[in-house]
């Protein structure tokens, strides 16, 4: 199965040696130590955002993207022995704007680390696509990403539905070497167990979308 046909009847596909093994430390020098869990807006990062808009992500993306890929917002996630964690299956349903400004089919709303996040119509998200760029090597040992493939194309999924979509579906465990990229929809049901091992699980995590939110909202982090 190529990429193309993986991303779109899956909904995540696995590219390694995106990053060399030295551009990975550069880009861990450049985000620095960081406290906890990870930190958000990271596209105020001269690194990131140049790497984010560089024409190696960007030509990865253009095969299953509506429009002109843009990036609009970074997370950095760094999971260790001292910062461990477990979620649960769910969705990414939220895309994180300048302010609150009520607009019909966006809601409901939520403030993280003090941005406001919405979530908008099914038919954005399912236009949305998802960089995972691993820092680390990453598998069942630390934590890595558990998906449910093709469940991108249900749309907005409750508890209930998640629920029955784990009995009839088999997970699959996303294994990602370092520099490597896991491309995913953000509607596809993931989640990850807490790591049992002492190595770190870092990963920037880029969200992309190839249209403008209905004004007057705004992408919060997009240039």
């Amino acid at each position: 199965m190529t990429l193309v046909e993986s991303v779109g009847q899956d909904g995540f596909g696995i590219i390694p040696g995106v990053l060399t093994s030295s551009e990975v430390d550069e880009l861990l020098d450049a985000i620095g130590e960081v406290s906890g869990a990870g930190r958000r807006g990271l596209l105020g990062w001269p690194a990131v955002a140049t790497l984010a808009s560089s024409s190696r992500l960007l030509n990865l993306l253009r095969p299953h993207a509506a429009g002109i890929p843009r990036p609009v917002r970074a997370i950095y996630f760094d999971k260790s022995p001292g910062a461990n964690w477990l979620v649960a299956w769910h969705q990414d349903l939220t895309v994180a704007v300048r302010t609150r400004v009520e607009v019909p089919g966006f809601g409901p709303w939520s403030v993280k680390d003090g941005v406001h996040h919405v979530q908008p119509p099914v038919g954005l998200l399912e236009q949305m696509l998802t960089v995972r760029l691993h820092l680390d090597d990453c598998d069942e040992t630390n934590g890595a990403l558990r998906v449910l493939p093709g469940t991108h194309r249900l749309g907005r999924l409750d508890a209930e539905r998640i629920r029955e979509l784990r009995q009839e579906h088999s997970e699959v465990v996303c294994k990602v070497a370092a520099g490597g990229v896991l491309l995913m929809r953000p509607l596809l049901l993931h989640a990850s167990a807490r790591s049992q091992s002492n190595r770190h699980r870092r990963v920037l995590h880029i969200d992309y979308a190839g249209f403008e939110l209905p004004e007057p909202l705004g992408w919060y982090e997009a240039s």
